[in-house]
C-alpha cells in the first residue's frame, strides 16, 4: 500500500464509514500494477442509509439561501486550489494520467465550483402579466429533490465536481457513486465540502457493483432526478430505466470525434496540436479527436507530422515529471485496444505506428496510427477510448461532412481551416453538441458541455448548467 493514499471509505450524512465486513474490491495502479487499497462495496443497508440522509437533508436544504449555497461551493474551490498537489498525486496513482495533468484537473475544477457558487445567486423566476386586474400568475424554480449521479474512471474529479456542484447550487440533496478503478479523487471531494462546511445528508458518496447500485437507486422513490457520464450503451440502460419512471435524465456519454482538415489550414501546427490531443490522458476522453479526414492535398504532409510526432511521445509513470503519456487506466482498456487493432488488421487497415501493448510493467499502450480503414472496421463505427487516430482523405467537404456525420454519436468535432465560407458551413452542417473551428476545445464552467443523438440528453456547465435541477412551479393568485 503507498504511503498516503487515501482511506477508501463510504461518505453517507457526513461521516467516513469503514468497509467492516464488506466485501471490498482491489484499486489498482495502472502504472504498476500495484494494490493502492481495498475499496468497500455497499450493501442494500448501506443505500437505504444514504438514502434517508438525502432525503432528511433536503427538508432543510431546499429552503436555504443560494448565499449560504455560495458561500460554501467557494470554500470548496479554494480548498481544492490549496490541496491540488496532493490530490492530483493520488488521482495519478489510481488512475495514471501524468501529474501535471491530474494537478490541472483539480484547478480547473476549482472554477467549476466558483462559476456554480456565482451562477445559483441567479436562478430567477418570472412575472407573467394578468389578462384582468386583481390577478397574479408568477414562476418560480424549485430543486428538483434528491439527486442520484453516476461518474466515470477517465477524469475523476472532473466528472463529479460538474453534478455535485450543480446539485447542490440548485438546492438538491446528491447521492454520488464514484468509479471504482480511480476513487482518490471523489474522498478528496468528499473531505472539501465536509471542511467547506456544507451539512450533513447533502452529499453522500456510496461504491458498490454498478448494475446493482444504479438499479436499486434510480427505482428508488427518493431519488427523482439522475445524472450519468459514461460509456453509450450502459447510458441507454439507465436512461430506460429512468424513463419507466418518469425520471429526467441527463446524459454524458461517448464520442467518436470527427476531424476535417482543409487544405487551407496550418498542417505542420494542426499536425502538432491533434497528436498532443490524442495522447490526452492515454486517448481515453469523450471528445478525444479519432476520425481524422484530411483533404487530399495536404494528406501526406499531415501524415507524416502527426506519426512523427506521436512517435517521439515520452510514455511511462505519471509521477515522472518527463513523461506526456501515462497507462491505460486497466488491464480491460489494454484488451479493448487489442481487439479494435486486430479487427482492423483483418479488414486491411495499415498500422502506420503503434498497434501493440508496450513490452513493460503496467498497461501501457503504444500511440497508434491507422490508415486505409473503412467502413467495415471497427474503430470507425466504435468509441476507442484509447491513444489511437485513424487518418483517411477526401477530396470535397460535403463528402468529409457526411463522414463526420455518419455515426450516430454527436458528441466533439473539430475543424481546421482558414476559409471563412467553409467555417460557416461546418459550424452549421456538422451534427455535434459541441463543434470547435481551429483549435481543440476546452470545457469550460461557463460554457455548455454535452452531446446530441446518441451522445448524450443535456449539458454541464454555461447558464444550462441548473437545468436539469430544477422544476417549474406556475403559481396564479385571484
Amino acid at each position: 500500500m503507498i504511503e498516503s493514499y487515501p482511506s477508501l471509505v463510504f461518505f453517507i450524512n457526513g461521516e467516513f464509514i469503514n468497509a467492516g465486513n464488506r466485501p471490498t474490491q482491489a484499486v489498482i495502479n495502472p502504472a504498476t500494477e500495484e494494490v493502492l487499497g481495498q475499496l468497500p462495496l455497499a450493501t442494500q443497508a448501506d443505500l437505504d442509509d444514504a438514502l434517508a440522509a438525502a432525503a432528511a437533508a433536503f427538508k432543510t436544504w431546499k429552503h436555504s439561501s443560494p448565499m449560504e449555497r455560495s458561500a460554501i461551493l467557494r470554500k470548496a474551490a479554494e480548498s481544492a486550489r490549496a490541496r491540488a498537489p496532493q490530490i492530483g498525486r493520488n488521482l495519478t496513482l489510481d488512475q495514471g494520467k501524468p501529474l501535471s495533468q491530474a494537478i490541472a484537473e483539480i484547478v480547473s475544477c476549482a472554477d467549476h465550483c466558483d462559476w456554480h457558487a456565482e451562477e445559483c445567486r441567479r436562478i430567477y423566476g418570472r412575472i407573467i402579466p394578468p389578462r384582468r386586474a386583481n390577478f397574479r400568475q408568477y414562476v418560480i424554480q424549485e430543486p428538483i429533490g434528491v439527486c442520484a449521479a453516476f461518474t466515470p474512471w477517465n477524469f475523476p474529479f472532473n466528472q463529479a465536481i460538474r453534478k455535485i456542484s450543480a446539485a447542490i447550487g440548485a438546492g438538491c440533496t446528491i447521492i454520488l457513486k464514484g468509479p471504482e478503478d480511480s476513487p482518490s479523487a471523489i474522498m478528496a471531494i468528499a473531505e472539501l465540502f465536509r471542511d467547506a462546511g456544507l451539512p450533513k445528508g447533502v452529499l453522500n458518496i456510496v461504491w458498490g457493483d454498478p448494475p446493482f447500485v444504479s438499479d436499486y437507486l434510480i427505482r428508488s422513490p427518493i431519488v427523482r432526478k439522475i445524472s450519468f457520464t459514461g460509456s453509450v450503451p450502459v447510458g441507454k440502460q439507465l436512461a430506460a430505466l429512468a424513463g419507466a419512471h418518469m425520471k429526467p435524465v441527463t446524459m454524458e456519454l461517448g464520442g467518436h470525434s470527427p476531424v476535417l482538415i482543409l487544405d487551407d489550414a496550418d498542417i505542420a501546427k494542426t499536425a502538432r496540436s491533434l497528436a498532443r490531443s490524442k495522447i490526452r490522458n492515454a486517448g481515453q476522453t469523450c471528445v478525444s479527436p479519432t476520425r481524422i479526414y484530411v483533404q487530399q492535398k495536404a494528406y501526406d504532409q499531415f501524415l507524416s507530422e502527426f506519426t512523427s510526432q506521436l512517435s517521439n511521445i515520452h510514455i511511462g509513470n505519471g509521477l515522472d515529471e518527463a513523461v506526456e503519456m501515462g497507462p491505460l487506466a486497466h488491464e480491460r482498456r489494454l484488451a479493448a485496444m487489442g481487439d479494435l487493432i486486430a479487427d482492423a488488421r483483418q479488414q486491411g487497415a495499415t498500422v502506420e505506428i503503434g498497434g501493440e501493448r508496450l513490452q513493460r510493467e503496467g498497461f501501457f499502450y503504444a500511440p497508434t496510427v491507422l490508415t486505409n480503414t473503412h467502413h467495415a472496421c471497427k474503430i470507425m463505427n466504435e468509441e476507442p477510448f484509447g491513444p489511437v487516430a485513424t487518418v483517411t482523405a477526401f477530396s470535397e467537404l460535403d463528402e468529409a461532412i457526411a463522414e463526420a456525420n455518419r455515426l450516430p454519436y454527436g458528441l466533439a468535432a473539430y475543424a481546421f481551416t482558414n476559409n471563412l465560407q467553409a467555417s460557416v458551413k461546418l459550424s452549421n452542417d456538422i451534427e455535434a453538441g459541441m463543434v470547435h473551428l481551429n483549435h481543440l476545445g476546452s470545457a469550460l464552467p461557463e460554457a455548455p458541455f454535452g452531446g446530441i443523438k446518441d451522445s448524450g440528453i443535456g449539458s454541464e456547465g454555461g447558464q444550462e448548467t441548473f437545468n436539469a435541477y430544477l422544476v417549474t412551479k406556475l403559481i396564479t393568485q385571484a
